[in-house]
């Protein structure tokens, strides 16, 4: 079954580098900056085989939307894939949950950039910043595709230099003694204070739910297919390295961290990076992170708001959202949908100061939540994907899913066993009676809106058609 949806507006602009630093960008936030100290707090140094674990879960997915998207590259991904293979009402409600998690995530990412902007300017009301953020990343959106793409490739790099550096100077340090005197640190620190599990396993499948936050933006190299310069070679390639490097950038840099640091001192004292860089003897430690980690959540942001630009475009190519959102600009951009996601961005803005700021430190959470969901759906497309296929055309598939079916039922068995940890532990439940509401409100939106009688009459003028 092929899609339905045409990407002739959007244009090919973005190459694999671009796609690939498009991802990592995304997916290296401020979780990894501040995040990875909490992370630590609840696993120790066993938080290592909890992004390895993930980090292959991560991979099938992957794999599973490289085999839909080579063989079909569209604008709007998932969303088009589970409309085909799921239903109308699937692809609806992943769209539209698609754009309120990166939504939800921008609101956190753009109060955040006040906040590291306030370490140089602390008489600035931050709303000031987070606005001035929010214009100038809309409008680098504004831009051709594959200018955008060329910007988000330098925004992205500075924050992975900044991992790479600090990887490469902290083995320098823990095997040579390099910032310490002479003397090596060893890795002694990664079981020298309660072992290896400190808080045993519990502790590992606590921290399950952040650590698969960390991972959220990966899926956006799917949303880049109806926009990849030969997207075969492109995406393959761009699927095949992004898991490494990101597995590389986390697990090595928080591997270098706890054999430098006791783990139980790091989260205690600010970001496990400017605790690192002090020692390795860098007197500018705190500012250097500073714009690293402001870069980051910028550069998030900036990856969020191209993801639901063209999520939009695609709902509204499908009828389900205004036609306006399906408009592009000159430079072949969906920059009325972008406009309007920037507009829910000023609502988190103003939110930000109206409410407690408890509610922002539910955002991981809830964006999990919705990650989990994007995820299932990619698992369940191309599981219903593959069945459709007859034994010929799956001899000729370009990009095949590794060990299916069974990676794929693996891969859905844990996201469901996440799901079962965030309603175990009181601080991450409000996941599930956020995320649970708002899909009813989707499907309510779908049923009241009539779509589901449009895509019964699609459906149906289709078959005379073919009749």
């Amino acid at each position: 079954m092929q899609a339905g949806n045409s990407p002739s507006q959007l244009q090919r602009g973005l190459e694999q580098r671009h796609i690939t630093l498009m991802a990592l960008g995304s997916a290296i936030g401020v979780g990894l900056f501040l995040g990875s100290g909490s992370t630590i707090q609840l696993a120790g140094p066993g938080i290592l085989l909890a992004y390895v674990f993930c980090g292959m879960i991560i991979f099938f997915i992957m794999r599973a939307l490289g085999e839909m998207g080579i063989q079909n590259p569209v604008a709007g991904s998932f969303s088009q894939y589970a409309r085909d293979y799921l239903g109308n009402l699937a692809g609806f409600i992943t769209g539209w949950n698609y754009w309120f998690l990166w939504t939800v995530t921008c609101m956190a990412e753009l109060t955040a950039v006040a906040i590291y902007m306030g370490f140089w300017y602390p008489d600035v009301p931050r709303w000031i910043w987070a606005l001035s953020a929010l214009v100038i990343i809309m409008l680098v959106n504004f831009l051709s595709v594959k200018a955008f793409g060329e910007l988000e490739f330098w925004f992205a790099l500075i924050k992975i230099v900044a991992i790479v550096f600090m990887i490469v100077v902290g083995f320098a340090m823990i095997f040579f003694g390099f910032g310490n005197g002479g003397v090596a640190t060893g890795i002694s620190n990664l079981w020298n204070h309660g072992g290896l599990l400190p808080n045993g396993i519990t502790g590992v499948f606590m921290s399950l739910q952040m650590v698969m936050y960390a991972f959220l933006g990966v899926e956006m190299i799917g949303l880049t297919a109806g926009e990849a310069k030969n997207p075969e070679k492109t995406l393959a390639k761009a699927i095949d390295t992004v898991f490494w490097r990101i597995l590389i950038f986390y697990v090595g840099a928080l591997f270098v961290i706890m054999s430098i640091y006791p783990w139980t001192e790091i989260g205690t004292n600010g970001s496990p990076f400017v605790l690192t860089f002090d020692k390795i003897g860098i007197p500018a430690a705190a500012g250097i992170i500073n714009f690293v980690i402001l870069t980051a959540a910028l550069s998030s942001c900036n990856g969020g708001i191209f993801s639901t630009g063209r999520m939009l475009f695609n709902l509204a190519e499908n009828g389900e959202a205004p036609k306006a959102f399906a408009k592009t600009n000159k430079n072949g951009v969906p920059s009325i949908a972008i406009i309007a996601t920037a507009a829910a961005l000023v609502i988190g803005v103003v939110l930000n100061y109206l409410v407690p700021a408890k509610v922002f430190a539910w955002v991981t959470s809830i964006s999990t939540f919705g990650a989990i969901w994007t995820w299932a759906v990619i698992l369940l497309s191309q599981m219903k994907f593959r069945k459709d296929l007859t034994p010929e055309d799956k001899k000729q598939l370009k990009f095949k899913m590794p060990l299916y079916p069974f990676s794929s039922y693996f891969a859905l068995a844990f996201l469901a066993m996440v799901i079962g940890i965030m309603a175990y532990f009181p601080d991450t439940r409000i996941a599930l009676y956020v995320g649970p509401l708002w899909i009813v409100i989707l499907v309510a939106a779908y049923y009241f809106g009539g779509l589901h009688k449009k895509a019964k009459s699609a459906s149906e003028e289709q078959e005379e058609n073919v009749v």
